[in-house]
This record gives structure tokens, C-alpha cells and sequence, in this order.
């Protein structure tokens, strides 16, 4: 019987699958073994669209088309939850499977406690992420480091530190600390991240810690809730999957693993955020330049999975500190929406992503999401809620 924390060695059990998808193909037969049995009504997956570089979320009802999601795309760096929030309704009336890395995990969860997300419909496949690229960085970098044709990459993979690229005729690895420290590699909010492994997705799968004969060939799958156990048992007595149990190194290689890339986060923690610190009026004070290139144009807004309100008060017709036409916009105005949305916020980078005033909205947002974790102990994309925000108190309060 699966148990939550249970861990496996695990493939497909289909040979085309197995072929197709990426460390013996679990992912997709999970997501075929769903959509067959009816527990779901869609996937809500991602697809290659015009290329390598350009990742397309895509709602799958047909198992047979769901081979069409296998592999990575590291060029992928949309928020899921976007796309179930906003666009599927929150799931209130469909039952999905989403794959999920962590920060759309969490997110997710975000959004269930607020009752944004149907929680029981939705299934969450996590997917271990050690980061993800800047599309267009990615092409150049692919171009001058690599001295190779992007058209012409048919893979791209993070594995032992390295970023490996690989052509129809040749495979070349280039360090992501050496990529990174020119300039390229993981965008930057990815490489701040601690976490790699969606604890809070129902099953995290992943190829690290997969040692032995099957490596390279399975999928190293972890439970984390109750709805993932039931899932995982029936795919196994349905024979949708193999399973073994994992050798015990291959966990200790898979913690080492986690642990390594949650220490090169704190290092680029360290590089960007601002050293003093300080309580959420200092921490914005120190970005104001940066934010006094805003043109209000909302873009952060639109793009950020956390922001649902019906009414945004950047908007109402209100305090003076949120007027209207005025450039670059007062203090405030980003006061207010750090004020609603920072303790939620989960890293996943989308409103830097669309800024065109480029201002590192991403960092300064975590930068104080970490200071709450730190002074209440709170874990975003959790249950867990977050006491009262006395930490960080509003101008006259």
C-alpha cells in the first residue's frame, strides 16, 4: 500500500512512453493513467510551441495526445497557476492534472487557501526544477558560449551543475555557476530559489537520485499527501507503472542534491538582496530609483499569478497616493501592492519577466517575502496562514 513520504524508483510501462518521455517516461504515464481512468477530466500541461525556446501551456483530453508533453522544456517560465486561476476558473467545475514546478506549486496553494482554487479538483505533479532559462538570453548564450545554431538543438538539460545542449551530432556542458557568473544561465529569480523538490504538490518526480541500473531509465517519485498515495497505488495496480524501491545512496544523492542547490541559492540571496534590511518602508526606500522608472502600465499586475481581486486598488477612485496620471507613480503606489500581495508572494518571477522599465520587481518582492519568513516562521505555498502583517505597517498606522 502507498504511503504518504513513500519513496520509488519508477517508468512506464509502456516501451513508447518509456522511449519518449524523459527517465523512463513516469510523468506522462501518470498523466495518461488520469485522463484514462476518468479521475480527471484534462491535463493542464506544457507543450512545445513554435520551438525549443517557446513553451505553451496546453489542456489535453485526449490520454493519446498526452505523449506530446514528454520532456523538459527548461525554457519554460510561465506560472501554471495563472492558468487555473484565471482561464480554467479556478477548477470549479473541471477536474485537472497540472504539472507543477515548485513555484507553481506553491502558488497553487496559495491560491486554495483563499478559496481561488478548487483543491479538490486538482491534481498537482510535481516536477523537481533546478531552475528555468530566459528564453531569448538562452538563444544567445547558445550562440556566443556554446558556438552552436539554436535551430539546431533538438535537447537542453541541467544535471551535476552543468547546463548540457545537445545537437543532432554533438553535446556540449558548460557549468551553470561559469554561465551564470557571465551573465547568463537560470533567470535570476530561479536562481534565488530554495526550493527544487514541490513538497507541496501531491507526487514530486524527478531523475535525481536515481542510481544503478535504472539510471537514466526511471523516475524518482516521492507522496506528500493523501490524494498523491491513492493516485500512485492505482497507476501500479493498474500496471500503468513500475515501481522499485529506491536504493538507499540514491536518496542521499537525491538530499545532497537538494541540498547543494538550496545553498547556491542563499549565495545569490546574498548578492542581491539590499544589506541593510530593515522593515518594508527601508527595503522599498533602498529600490527607489529602480521603481521611479514605473509607467503604471500594470503589467506586473496582469502577470502575477497572487492578484485575483475583482477591484484592484491601485485603481479605486481613493487616497491621493494612488492618484491617476501621475508618473512616475508615488511611493505608495508600490507600497500598496507590495502590502497586498508580498506574503505570498512565491518567486516565480512573472512581473519582472513583463516589466518594461526592467526594474527588479521580482527580487524586491522576495526580498521581503524571505523577511517574513524569517520573522514569523511562515512557509509560503503551505497552509500554513500568516499572522497579522504588524511586521510591516502601513504610513499613519
Amino acid at each position: 500500500m502507498v504511503q504518504v513520504n513513500d519513496k520509488y524508483y519508477a517508468l512506464s510501462s509502456n516501451e513508447e512512453i518509456a522511449e519518449s518521455g524523459e527517465c523512463g517516461g513516469a510523468v506522462t504515464a501518470v498523466l495518461k493513467f488520469l485522463l484514462e481512468e476518468g479521475i480527471v477530466d484534462a491535463v493542464l500541461a506544457v507543450t512545445k510551441g513554435a520551438d525549443l525556446y517557446d513553451a505553451v501551456p496546453t489542456l489535453i483530453t485526449d490520454p493519446e495526445k498526452i505523449i506530446e508533453s514528454a520532456g523538459s522544456l527548461h525554457c519554460g517560465t510561465l506560472n501554471m497557476a495563472k492558468v487555473v486561476g484565471r482561464y480554467l476558473d479556478g477548477a470549479q467545475d473541471i477536474k485537472i492534472a497540472v504539472t507543477t514546478k515548485p513555484c507553481d506549486a506553491m502558488t497553487i496553494r496559495e491560491l486554495m487557501k483563499r478559496e481561488k482554487i478548487n483543491e479538490d479538483n486538482v491534481v498537482m505533479v510535481g516536477l523537481n526544477c533546478g531552475g528555468t532559462l530566459p528564453p531569448v538570453q538562452t538563444i544567445e548564450m547558445i550562440e556566443k558560449v556554446y558556438k552552436l545554431d539554436p535551430e539546431d538543438v533538438v535537447k537542453e538539460e541541467i544535471a551535476k551543475g552543468n547546463l548540457i545542449i545537445e545537437t543532432a551530432d554533438e553535446e556540449k556542458e558548460i557549468s551553470v555557476d561559469e554561465l551564470e557568473d557571465e551573465g547568463y544561465g537560470r533567470r535570476s529569480n530561479c536562481r534565488r530559489c530554495e526550493t527544487n523538490i514541490p513538497k507541496m504538490a501531491d507526487l514530486a518526480l524527478g531523475n535525481w537520485g536515481v542510481i544503478g541500473p535504472l539510471a537514466g531509465k526511471a523516475t524518482f517519485v516521492e507522496v506528500f499527501s493523501e490524494k498523491g498515495a491513492e493516485i500512485l497505488e492505482k497507476a501500479i495496480e493498474a500496471g500503468a507503472l513500475t515501481v522499485q524501491d529506491p536504493i538507499p545512496k540514491g536518496v542521499e544523492i537525491r538530499e545532497t542534491i537538494d541540498g547543494a542547490m538550496v545553498r547556491l541559492a542563499k549565495k545569490w540571496q546574498g548578492k542581491d538582496f539590499s544589506e541593510n534590511g530593515g522593515d518594508l518602508l527601508s527595503i522599498v526606500a533602498q529600490y527607489q530609483n529602480e521603481l521611479d522608472k514605473c509607467i503604471k502600465c500594470f503589467g506586473c499586475r496582469e502577470a502575477c499569478p497572487i492578484c485575483y481581486c475583482a477591484e484592484c486598488t491601485l485603481e479605486a477612485n481613493g487616497p491621493e497616493w494612488v492618484a491617476k496620471g501621475e508618473l512616475p507613480p508615488s511611493p505608495m503606489f508600490h507600497l500598496e501592492r507590495l502590502v497586498h500581495m508580498a506574503d505570498s508572494c512565491t518567486n516565480c518571477g512573472q512581473c519582472e519577466e513583463v516589466c518594461p522599465a526592467e526594474i527588479p520587481l521580482a527580487k524586491i518582492a522576495h526580498e521581503i517575502n524571505s523577511k517574513l519568513q524569517e520573522t514569523y516562521g511562515y512557509v509560503r505555498g503551505t497552509d500554513e496562514k500568516l499572522p497579522p502583517l504588524s511586521y510591516f505597517p502601513m504610513p499613519g498606522k
